[in-house]
């Protein structure tokens, strides 16, 4: 049998605002605001739970975990993933690789890529170099460059 490669792509987006920890990739980051959603909000990981239900072909993250649901209330988005991680197990799924994009007008990010990628690495299961983080900013432009909130898209590579 053959070897089936499957592609996935996954986005999310989340508010700031002042009074919540900011976490990206499970490594809390120091800045002066946080991301709002009805988990810890890690629009990384989030980003990247879509992109491997989507490689798989099974839905969203909102299907899986709907903020209509208690259960989900702030939440660690690490365990979600760990959710996400037993259903690529159960279809016989392995990452080949993920490269996510943050859109973040502030704070700098780059001094904690190490960080989010080793996270993120631990989280999957993988070797560090299977995963690829980075950021971006809009140029002060939009809702992410007046600093409202952040944005993440993320790409993974699947095979069985």
């Amino acid at each position: 049998m053959a070897t089936e490669i499957r592609i996935g792509h996954g986005f999310d987006v989340h508010r700031l605002r002042r009074g919540r920890k900011l976490i990206l990739g499970g490594v809390t980051i120091p800045h002066s605001a946080g991301l709002v959603g009805h988990s810890d909000a890690d629009v990384l990981l989030h980003a990247l739970i879509n992109a491997l239900l989507g490689a798989m072909g099974e839905g969203d993250i909102g299907t899986h975990f709907p903020d209509s649901d208690p259960r989900y209330k702030d939440i660690e988005s690490g365990m979600l993933l760990a959710e996400v991680l037993l259903i690529m197990r159960r279809k016989r799924f392995k990452l080949i690789n993920a490269d996510v994009t943050l859109m973040a007008q502030r704070p700098k990010l780059a001094p904690h890529y190490a960080a989010m990628r080793k996270k993120v690495a631990g989280q999957l299961k993988v070797v560090e170099s299977k995963i690829n983080i980075k950021a971006t900013t809009t140029e002060k432009l939009g809702w992410v460059g007046k600093g409202e909130g952040m944005a993440a898209t993320a790409v993974v590579l699947l095979s069985r």
